[in-house]
């Protein structure tokens, strides 16, 4: 695919495009105005990813916005997936965010219902959810190829003025085991149709529940139509395991998992092992384009991941 024929020209897009295996990361921005924290966590990721999301106020806490610490990041040699999430936002301050982010140099962006204010620390704040995560990918894919807001009306200054739509590469979010689980490739395919380009799903341990996934995922041919990125995070202790197993709506831990965690000498490593093989099944699961790292909070430990993996060096464009 020639860069005429990208619909953003991001370094994610090129790689996907070329076919190569891509490992994308996380970083969270500060609960704080700290930007040499941002430069630190980018100086974790640099070199060991191809591309990093910048959460969106995650777990309803408030942080950096994601636009402002995207940018830092990208100074820092890195490319952004800018989260955006419909808790925050009406369609107003969406659109106006997508055309700054794109005037920044910022061209992936992931869109997101949001965690529940109820969970963070403004539990009395009043949600927005204008639109929802579905209408949000389809009102970006409009804004791109349509060269339109969502009103209608044409994406530049005046009547006679050029037309400067966002070029963005547009991702969405997928949990292969939220219920009722027939239901979840119907909604992938929604979403897909909406115009999502990529796809990173949900943290995966149940590996057999997530191939039947991907295996209707392929059966519908959703596979050719956008990149599904699965997800990994390392267990780092048996309590985290049963945390996820009992707490999380719409994660499945298997027993053979939290066994396999209880007798490990050291469960840490035992966790980052599991991810690791985890990572090797990916690579040879039909439909599944790369894998997305989230660390959580432990940014350092992504290179070392990596390289562990067989991951590294990264591919260049």
């Amino acid at each position: 695919m020639s860069d005429t024929e990208l619909k953003s020209g991001s370094n994610l897009e090129k790689l996907l495009a070329k076919g190569e295996f891509v490992f994308t990361g996380e970083l969270g921005p500060p609960k704080s105005a700290d930007v040499e924290l941002v430069k630190k966590k980018a100086e974790f990721l640099k070199g060991a990813v191809d591309a990093v999301n910048i959460t969106d106020n995650q777990t309803a806490i408030v942080r950096m916005s994601s636009i402002a610490a995207g940018l830092i990041a990208l100074q820092c040699g890195l490319e952004p997936v800018i989260q955006i999430t419909c808790r925050d936002r009406n369609r107003l301050a969406m659109q106006a965010d997508v055309l700054g982010a794109y005037a920044l140099g910022l061209k992936n962006i992931l869109c997101l219902s949001g965690d529940h204010q109820c969970f963070g620390n403004h539990p009395t704040a009043k949600n927005v959810y204008d639109i929802d995560s579905m209408q949000l990918i389809s009102m970006l894919k409009q804004m791109r190829d349509d060269k339109k807001f969502a009103c209608g009306d044409d994406i530049r200054q005046g009547k006679k003025g050029p037309v400067v739509e966002p070029k963005i590469f547009i991702g969405a979010a997928a949990n292969p085991f939220g219920g009722p689980i027939a239901y979840r490739p119907i909604r992938l395919a929604k979403k897909v149709a909406a115009g999502a380009d990529f796809i990173q799903t949900q943290c995966i341990y149940d590996m057999d529940r997530f191939k039947k996934w991907m295996q209707e995922v392929v059966k519908k041919g959703l596979h050719e139509k956008t990149a599904i990125l699965a997800g990994i995070t390392p267990l780092k202790s048996v309590r985290m395991a049963e945390y996820m197993r009992d707490n999380v709506a719409g994660m499945t831990v298997p027993d053979h998992l939290i066994e396999r965690m209880k007798n490990a000498e050291n469960p840490s490593e035992e966790g980052e092992k599991i991810a690791i093989e985890q990572v090797q099944e990916m690579k040879e699961i039909e439909g599944v384009k790369g894998v997305h790292f989230m660390a959580i909070e432990a940014e350092k430990t992504v290179k070392d991941f990596a390289k562990k993996a067989g991951l590294l060096p990264r591919p260049e464009v």
